[in-house]
């Protein structure tokens, strides 16, 4: 069996479960990335099926499906934070003035670019503007002060591939983790220069990533708590919820994690103050010097 950079396989000893591409192939062993989840794992070629186009179509189907129920969830959850802030911000009143919105501004590093064009599409959907920067997990801790100091975000997503190795060492230990460190580090330079938890808000790790010493390093959100895989696009909910909320009230965990594909084992935080300013009113017919 002929597997090349870039097949879609599955592995035999845990019985066909995710959907992987092939990173790199060397020496009998191939690198894989999820197609879906923010995995990274090593194994043997003899250890891999290639996934057929049927196959992949059937799981595709089934992912998709899985995003959607996501995302009709965050409609639902986005029309009734709608609805209150229509209310407070004209205290009732129904002929009161038109209200604008200043929202948040997204900085996602992320170190799959494949991963990093989905997120940028929910994004778009979902209607935030958001800045997409792919860089190597080994890359980040050394270019994320550049980069807050060029776009000045007020979340941040620090995310990739990542995955804990028993044979290395126990849970609590950070170098049995593959990229752990590299996004703890990344978010103590973030930290640097925004020591204020809600001056930026940050959602760091991957799959399996070690959540503990994300939040220690000072991350507002981070996975994963009982080191379980995430969905690709888990950040992008945690992000949506805190910059739709309003910055008058505070996002609890349990809220931020209620749209995610994931849930609270793989996900995890802080309470966080929301990001959403609005004001009044809106000129919509006049020229911007008069405004």
């Amino acid at each position: 069996m002929d597997i090349q950079k870039g097949a879609l396989v599955t592995r035999k000893s845990y019985n066909h479960d995710l959907l992987f591409r092939v990173a790199e192939v060397k020496k009998g062993a191939a690198v894989l990335h999820g197609e879906e989840l923010r995995l990274k794992a090593d194994a043997a070629l003899s250890d891999l099926t290639l996934v057929d186009q049927r196959e992949h179509k059937k799981r595709k189907a089934e992912d998709r499906e899985k995003q959607e129920s996501s995302y009709r969830l965050f409609r639902q959850d986005y029309q009734m934070m709608k609805e209150k802030r229509n209310y407070e911000a004209t205290e009732g009143y129904t002929d009161a003035a038109n209200y604008f919105q200043l929202p948040a501004k997204v900085l996602h590093i992320d170190g799959d670019p494949s991963y990093l064009r989905k997120c940028i599409q929910l994004y778009q959907r979902i209607g935030l503007q958001v800045h997409g920067v792919h860089l190597t997990e080994t890359e980040m801790p050394f270019q994320i002060k550049d980069l807050l100091e060029k776009i000045q975000p007020d979340i941040m997503v620090i995310t990739g591939h990542d995955a804990y190795s028993h044979n290395k060492g126990m849970k609590h230990d950070l170098s049995a983790y593959r990229h752990s460190k590299y996004f703890v580090e990344a978010v103590r330079e973030a930290r640097n220069v925004y020591p204020n938890l809600d001056q930026l808000v940050i959602f760091a790790g991957a799959c399996q990533s070690h959540f503990e010493s994300l939040i220690r390093a000072g991350s507002n959100f981070a996975s994963s708590p009982s080191r379980v895989n995430i969905h690709a696009l888990d950040p992008v909910y945690i992000v949506a919820k805190v910059a739709y909320t309003s910055f008058m009230e505070s996002v609890s965990v349990w809220e931020a994690l209620r749209n995610t594909l994931t849930g609270e084992k793989g996900l995890g935080g802080i309470q966080t103050r929301g990001l959403l300013r609005t004001g009044m009113p809106y000129l919509a017919n006049e020229d911007e010097d008069e405004l």
